[in-house]
């Protein structure tokens, strides 16, 4: 899935999995839910990366780079928009 077609998705509901209905959560605004389903299944490296993108999109880079570091990521020198971009190839 590209970020496009996440971007046309009506309904949370038609997405497959969790990761992809925090992302798209996020897209729509909903800091809080996509929030929630990445903690939905903290200590999963897969949530816990969405859990990191999220604190740094919030702009708490002390959080963020805690759960980076706890994947072992280094964190990102991409801009938000490549890295929500690349989180949706990756989960897809």
């Amino acid at each position: 899935m590209t970020k496009e077609e996440l971007k046309c998705i009506g309904s949370v509901k038609e997405l497959p999995n969790d990761l992809l209905k925090a992302l798209w959560q996020d897209y729509k605004g909903n800091w809080e839910a996509a929030h929630e389903l990445a903690q939905k299944k903290e200590g999963h490296p897969d949530y816990d990366r969405i859990h990191a993108y999220l604190h740094r999109k919030e702009g708490d880079k002390f959080n963020a780079g805690w759960w980076y570091k706890n994947i072992g990521l280094p964190y990102p020198n991409v801009s938000l928009e490549e890295e929500w971009a690349d989180l949706i190839e990756q989960y897809s």
